[in-house]
């Protein structure tokens, strides 16, 4: 059928129709294994080539030379066995009717000598990057000769595999540092005014062309204004677009604005939650307008409405959901189907990304089937026999138990203590940057009503409340609770984070905040007291603080702290806390030893992660057919919970999220979907 949907109209560049205009630009996922996009790479991909997509872009970005060796698990271009990997994602994408592309690139200095080969990192200047520490060497001619080699071998290859184009990464990476004034002292032919530094671009198109022919699409997705004294300015930018087009070398622009070689940096280019919608979307359409070329783009491009308005305005003619798809993989298809309420929102925590760029796999904070595509399913299915499943708790562990269990077929029932569902997400959403947060709440909550689930609010369960609803499975997800009993002596004069947060303590006014935990509740604690005038200071034993909360999403804390003048202290550990006439004296230790300080403040509070509320599970324990016992051999493998502890049972009886131990958001909602799909 066809559809005046702005999103669904096809889009033709060159041969190559687009049957809509929906993308996911490219990123690195980190699923690649010896730098090669096998099974589990080629699985996240295709999940979103059946659900409709135009173009999947592949690899952020994949590396051209050996010099280039990437910081994590990127895709090597460089390889000659990438073709047959890649042809095998592409024909299977291909099969579903998107299309595919690849990024490709050469870092330049933005990597580390200590990577790969243990080969110099390279950059058209000495300049060193910030977040890769690396000091680069300044290239020489025979340098620029042969990775501008590298870059057409690797665009032969993808040719070889039978992608339908590739584009060229230019924000933060060599091609780009050939471009910027800050990171470009080369003299002439590749130095001096902007029309040289841009020579290295052209050559390498040039070399590509004549490798790959007139047909192949090329793209190039670049910075067109860096955001930075003494950078790359909006009129370099627009000169640097016209220049492209004008090359007849590339098919399309994808457009950036910002600089990325610091974590304030790259926040500012791909922004989180608490960060404005689409900055860069009227910054794209003035360059589409200027140059009147296909023109690509993405940045929080979160929901479908502002995606259809990119489209509709004519700002650009191709939007990246990228983010978005990490969420939701089946955005087009619930277009299409009528059922945008039904599309899992992307609440811009940014997991994925923080993930990757602390060595690890991208993975979304609600949605634990993305990246595990082999083994979880983003559809669950009906099970050959309906049971009762009762629910304790209506955290995300809970909720996301009751919604698979739901889409499974089984008459579900949640008891939850308070008058609402939430669990600690309703902590964490009192801070107006992540209020976005309750969205991980509120969708569970609508799909829940859909399915027809059955939720007791302001009941405490009991074993007997339980054993009333007659269940055949039980999952207890009561959570944790604080844990502030850490200290040698003094614990009872602290008070936690919860507290703070919830505001059912007041702030002091000269406060030390402990922080042995890393993740959120602390600094979303220092800016409460500091936001209400508090002087404020957290100490942490670790040599770095909040670890948990990971690069990006540090930045708007550190944007908010800085200006409120919290301390930061680390290396240091709180021993012990005494009461005297004027307050707390809080007695200060080193793990590396020979330290005993004192300070004086006017209320302590302690971080320390959540213990488990796990009184129930221990109770219904005896009562239960597998005595509680999770078989972790079925749960790898994807198998039915099948283990009989205790034949006089009467359900079985698992427990899931915080009501195990202290872990995240992710880690609960995985817990469940990973249990429950197989009920």
């Amino acid at each position: 059928m066809s559809s005046s949907d702005p999103l669904l109209q096809p889009y033709t560049i060159k041969h190559l129709t687009f049957r809509n205009r929906i993308m996911t630009t490219s990123h690195e996922p980190a699923y690649a294994e010896d730098g090669m996009p096998k099974e589990q790479y080629r699985a996240y991909h295709v999940e979103r080539a059946k659900a409709g997509i135009a173009l999947t872009m592949t690899a952020g970005s994949a590396a051209v030379s050996k010099d280039s060796p990437p910081v994590f698990n990127n895709v090597l271009a460089y390889k000659d066995e990438v073709v047959h990997w890649m042809k095998d994602l592409a024909d299977e994408c291909h099969e579903h009717g998107a299309a595919v592309m690849i990024q490709l690139t050469h870092l330049g200095r933005r990597t580390r000598w200590d990577k790969g080969d243990w080969l110099p990192a390279v950059s058209p200047s000495h300049n060193r990057e910030p977040a890769h520490r690396a000091f680069p060497k300044k290239l020489e001619d025979w340098d620029i000769e042969r990775i501008i080699k590298d870059y057409a071998d690797a665009a032969e290859r993808m040719k070889a595999a039978g992608l339908d184009g590739l584009e060229l990464e230019a924000y933060g990476h060599l091609m780009d540092q050939f471009w910027s004034p800050l990171t470009n002292t080369l003299d002439a032919p590749y130095g001096g005014s902007l029309d040289n530094r841009m020579k290295f671009t052209f050559d390498v198109l040039t070399a590509m062309r004549k490798r790959v022919g007139p047909d192949f699409l090329l793209g190039i997705r670049y910075t067109a204004d860096e955001i930075i004294e003494g950078g790359l300015t909006k009129k370099d930018g627009l000169h640097i677009s016209k220049k492209l087009k004008e090359s007849g070398l590339v098919d399309f622009l994808n457009v950036i604005r910002g600089h990325l070689e610091t974590d304030a940096g790259l926040t500012d280019i791909i922004p989180i939650q608490g960060m404005k919608s689409a900055p860069h979307l009227d910054f794209a359409g003035e360059i589409r307008k200027a140059t009147e070329f296909p023109t690509f783009h993405a940045a929080r491009i979160q929901d479908v409405p502002t995606a259809r308005h990119a489209i509709e305005s004519g700002k650009i003619d191709m939007v990246g959901m990228t983010r978005a798809h990490m969420t939701d993989p089946h955005i087009v298809r619930k277009i299409i189907e009528r059922r945008e309420d039904d599309i899992r929102p992307c609440v811009g925590a940014n997991y994925c990304l923080d993930r990757i760029y602390q060595g690890g796999a991208a993975y979304c904070i609600h949605n634990a089937a993305t990246g595990r595509e082999i083994t979880m399913p983003h559809d669950i299915k009906r099970a050959p026999s309906r049971r009762k499943v009762v629910i304790v708790g209506a955290g995300p562990a809970g909720l996301e138990a009751a919604r698979v269990a739901g889409e499974r077929g089984h008459e579900v029932v949640v008891l939850e203590a308070t008058n609402h569902p939430g669990g600690q997400i309703r902590l964490t959403a009192q801070n107006v940057r992540r209020k976005e947060m309750i969205g991980i709440i509120d969708w569970r909550m609508s799909q829940c009503e859909r399915l027809g689930v059955k939720f007791k609010f302001n009941t405490w369960a009991e074993p007997e409340t339980v054993q009333a609803e007659n269940p055949d499975v039980v999952i207890v997800a009561t959570g944790g609770m604080p844990r502030t009993d850490v200290l040698r002596e003094g614990n009872e004069w602290v008070v936690s984070t919860w507290d703070i947060i919830s505001g059912d303590v007041k702030p002091g006014s000269n406060v030390l905040i402990f922080d042995d935990a890393g993740d959120h509740a602390a600094l979303q604690a220092a800016e409460v007291i500091a936001q209400a005038g508090g002087r404020v200071e957290i100490m942490t034993p670790d040599r770095s603080f909040s670890p948990e909360v990971m690069s990006m999403n540090l930045v708007p804390y550190m944007r908010s702290l800085q200006k409120l003048d919290v301390k930061f202290t680390v290396t240091y550990r709180l021993v012990s806390v005494h009461r005297d006439d004027d307050g707390f004296v809080a007695v200060v230790g080193s793990d590396y030893g020979g330290i005993r300080n004192e300070q004086r403040h006017d209320q302590v509070v302690v971080n320390h992660g959540t213990i488990p509320m796990d009184d129930l599970y221990f109770e219904l324990k005896p009562m239960s057919s597998n005595l509680g016992a999770i078989d972790y051999g079925d749960l790898i493998d994807g198998t039915k919970q099948s283990r009989k502890s205790n034949p006089e049972g009467a359900f079985q009886l698992f427990r899931i999220g915080d009501a195990v131990s202290a872990r995240n958001t992710h880690a609960a909602i995985y817990d469940a979907l990973r249990l429950v799909k197989d009920l």
